[in-house]
C-alpha cells in the first residue's frame, strides 16, 4: 500500500513544499518515497514495499523511453496474466505488479486498461506526449483518491491532509453542504469533500486532465449490472466457493508475511478458512470487546481451532477508546462516525506486529445480503405500512418539546413506522438524521430550504430492482465504499498495513449481483447462498448466529454526551475543536 501526491507545477512552486505534501502521507509507505519532476507535472510516491522489495520497484515508474510516468496505489491481482500477454511487446525491469500499469497504458490506452485489471488500487497516469493526467479509482473503491483544482492548480492525494497542507487551509473553504451531509449519511458522501474544489475520485471513475487547457473530465469506466442470470442453486453453491477459493489465493501473493483480520462471523471466517486451506498456518488476528453482548472472539476462536489457524487475541477497553476517539477527526481528515474505527483500528495495530498485509471479510453484506435492515425494509413492504404525511408536522415539533421522555420516544416509534417515506426510514434504520433533526444546523450554515437531503441515496436508488437487491445496490455504492472501506483504508494505513478483501474482486461483484434474489437469499435467510454453499467448511454455530458488528459498547462506557442527539453530532463537534 502506499500514499500518492502530485500536482501541476505552479509559477510559485516549491519542492520542498511539495515533498512536505508528499511527507503527509508517510503513514501509508514508510519504506520507500520517490518523486519524478518534469516541465508541467510533480508526482510523488510513498512506497509500502509488498511486492517487489527491491530498487526496482520503487516509484514514480516510467517506460523505457520515459514517455509514461505512473505512481499505485494498491494491488493489481490479475498483473501475471497481464504481464505475460504484453512480455512480448514489452520490457519489464521489475516484479512489482505496478509494472503493468506503465505498460498497459501504452498498449491499450486509459479504458483499455482499467477494463482489464482487477484489484484495489488508485492510480495516476501522465502521458508526456499528449500533456495529459489521468486518475483512476477501483470498481468497489477499495482505495482513495481525492483530486482538487483550487486556482487553476489540479492537485491530487490519496488523503485529503496532503491536499490541505500543498494549498494551505487558507486557501481552501469549507463546503458546508458536506458538513449537513454529513449528518444525514455519517460520512461526507462523494464525489464531495470536506473543502469546496476539493474532490473524491469515485469509485469505477477516472479523470483525465488536459494540463495545456486545464480542462478537466471526469468519466465512469464500470458499471454494475444487476442483469439475472439462470442458475440453479447448486450451481450456484459450486460458483461462489471457486470463485472465493480463487480470489483469496491471488490476494495471499504478497513478498511479506500475510495474516487474516477473524471477526468470528460469517465472512472473515469464509477468508481464514479459505486462506488456511491455501497457507497452512495462516495467521488469525482477533480484537476482543470487554462487553459478553458484543464480544465476538469465542466464535473466532471456534473458527481458529476448526481451521487450524495461529490465532492471536487482544483484549479492547473502554481506555483504548478513549485514547484512540479524539485521533479520528487525524485519520480521516473530515468528519467520519463509524465507531467500530477504533476495534479497526487496534486490530490493524496489533496485526502489525506480525504481519504487513491481512485479509479481511469486507464486502460479503453488501454482495450477499447480509445486513438486518435488509429484512427490516422487506417486512416493512410485505406489511403494506402506508405513510401518514400529514403527521410530519406534528411529530416532528412532538420530537422537538418531548426530547427523550417516553412520550418522546413514542412520538418517534410512531414516526418511524407510520409517516417516514422508503429514503428516510432507510436513512433512520442507518443512524442517520432527518431534515427536521438537522433543522439548526440547515439555519446556522444557510442550507437551501429546497436542498435535497437524501440526493445521494436517491442517486442509487433502483425502484426496478427486486427491494433486497435494491437496498444491496444502494449500499454497494454508498455506504461501502464511503463508509467500510474508507474506515478500514484509513484505521490499517496509519500503522502501515496493507488490508485486501478478496470478496470484492471483480468476479465475485459480477457474479453475486447476477444472482436472482431468490439465490442470494436462499431458504429466505440472508445471506443464504453463502450458508449453504460453505456449510461443510464452516462451524454451524457460526453459520447459525447473527450478524454482529464490529462495534464499542458507546454507551456503557459512557462516550456519548447526552445532551448530544446523535453519535455523529460528537464527532462533528469534536471535529470543530480540533480543525474549523
Amino acid at each position: 500500500m502506499c500514499g500518492l501526491f502530485g500536482h501541476l507545477i505552479s509559477e510559485s512552486w516549491s519542492i520542498t513544499h511539495s515533498r512536505k505534501a508528499l511527507h503527509t502521507l508517510t503513514h501509508r509507505g514508510p519504506d520507500q518515497w520517490g518523486e519524478w519532476q518534469g516541465a508541467r507535472v510533480y508526482m510523488g510516491h510513498r512506497r509500502l514495499s509488498i511486492l517487489d522489495l527491491s530498487e526496482k520497484g520503487r516509484q514514480p515508474m516510467t517506460d523505457g523511453a520515459g514517455d509514461v510516468v505512473i505512481t499505485v496505489n494498491g494491488e493489481i491481482y490479475n498483473y501475471p496474466r497481464l504481464r505475460a500477454e504484453l512480455e512480448s511487446r514489452h520490457e519489464f525491469r521489475s516484479r512489482s505488479d505496478s509494472e503493468v500499469v506503465v505498460h498497459g497504458y501504452k498498449e491499450w490506452g486509459i479504458e483499455g486498461l482499467l477494463d482489464r485489471l482487477d484489484g484495489m488500487y488508485a492510480l495516476v497516469v501522465y502521458d508526456r506526449a499528449q500533456d495529459r493526467l489521468y486518475l483512476a479509482r477501483d470498481r468497489a473503491g477499495i482505495k482513495p483518491l481525492y483530486y482538487a483544482l483550487v486556482d487553476g492548480v489540479f492537485a491530487w492525494a490519496s488523503e485529503l491532509k496532503a491536499i490541505r497542507e500543498y494549498f494551505g487551509s487558507n486557501r481552501l473553504k469549507v463546503d458546508l453542504t458536506a458538513l449537513y451531509d454529513f449528518l444525514t449519511y455519517m460520512y461526507v458522501p462523494a464525489p464531495k469533500s470536506l473543502y469546496c474544489d476539493v474532490y473524491k475520485l469515485e469509485p469505477g471513475h477516472y479523470a483525465a486532465f488536459d494540463c495545456g487547457s486545464r480542462q478537466l473530465k471526469v468519466a465512469s469506466y464500470w458499471r454494475l449490472d444487476c442483469t439475472e442470470q439462470a442458475i440453479g442453486l447448486a450451481d450456484a453453491e459450486r460458483e461462489l466457493v471457486r470463485l472465493v477459493d480463487q480470489s483469496v489465493q491471488e490476494q495471499l501473493m504478497s513478498d511479506v508475511p500475510v495474516g487474516v483480520f477473524l471477526s468470528g462471523g460469517m465472512d472473515s471466517s469464509i477468508v481464514a478458512e479459505s486462506a488456511n486451506r491455501a497457507s497452512r498456518h495462516i495467521q488469525t488476528f482477533t480484537i476482543q470487546v470487554m462487553d459478553p453482548a458484543l464480544d465476538e472472539s469465542p466464535f473466532a476462536r471456534l473458527l481458529a481451532e476448526h481451521a487450524g489457524t495461529d490465532h492471536h487475541v487482544r483484549a479492547c477497553g473502554a481506555e483504548d477508546a478513549n485514547e484512540w476517539i479524539g485521533r479520528l477527526h487525524d485519520w480521516y481528515d473530515e468528519p467520519f462516525a463509524d465507531s467500530s474505527a477504533i476495534p479497526t483500528h487496534l486490530v490493524s495495530r496489533f496485526s502489525r506486529e506480525r504481519v504487513v498485509v491481512a485479509l479481511s471479510g469486507d464486502g460479503g453484506d453488501e454482495l450477499f445480503g447480509g445486513y438486518r435492515w435488509y429484512s427490516a425494509m422487506e417486512e416493512r413492504a410485505r406489511r403494506g405500512i402506508q405513510g401518514w404525511p400529514a403527521l410530519r408536522l406534528w411529530t416532528a415539533r412532538g420530537k422537538r418539546w418531548l426530547g427523550r421522555s417516553l412520550a418522546g420516544r413514542v412520538v418517534r416509534r410512531l414516526e418511524f413506522d407510520h409517516v417516514l417515506g422508503d429514503l428516510e426510514y432507510y436513512t433512520r434504520l442507518m443512524g442517520g438524521l432527518l431534515p427536521e433533526d438537522k433543522s439548526a444546523y440547515a439555519r446556522e450554515w444557510e442550507i437551501d430550504p429546497e436542498y435535497d437531503d437524501f440526493w445521494y441515496f436517491r442517486k442509487f436508488w433502483r425502484p426496478d430492482l427486486p427491494l433486497q437487491t435494491r437496498l444491496q445496490y444502494l449500499d454497494f455504492h454508498t455506504y461501502l465504499p464511503d463508509d467500510i472501506l474508507t474506515k478500514v483504508d484509513r484505521a490499517s494505513m496509519q500503522v502501515a498495513l496493507e488490508v485486501r478483501v478478496p470478496l470484492l474482486s471483480r468476479a465475485l461483484i459480477e457474479f453475486a449481483f447476477s444472482l436472482p434474489e431468490t439465490i442470494r437469499y436462499a431458504n429466505g435467510q440472508l445471506k443464504g447462498l453463502m450458508k449453504s454453499a460453505f456449510q461443510t467448511r464452516l462451524p454451524q454455530a457460526i453459520l447459525a448466529k447473527p450478524k454482529q458488528g464490529f462495534n464499542l459498547p458507546l454507551k456503557a462506557w459512557k462516550m456519548a454526551d447526552g445532551r448530544m442527539a446523535s453519535y455523529q453530532q460528537r464527532i462533528l463537534h469534536l471535529y470543530y475543536s480540533s480543525h474549523l
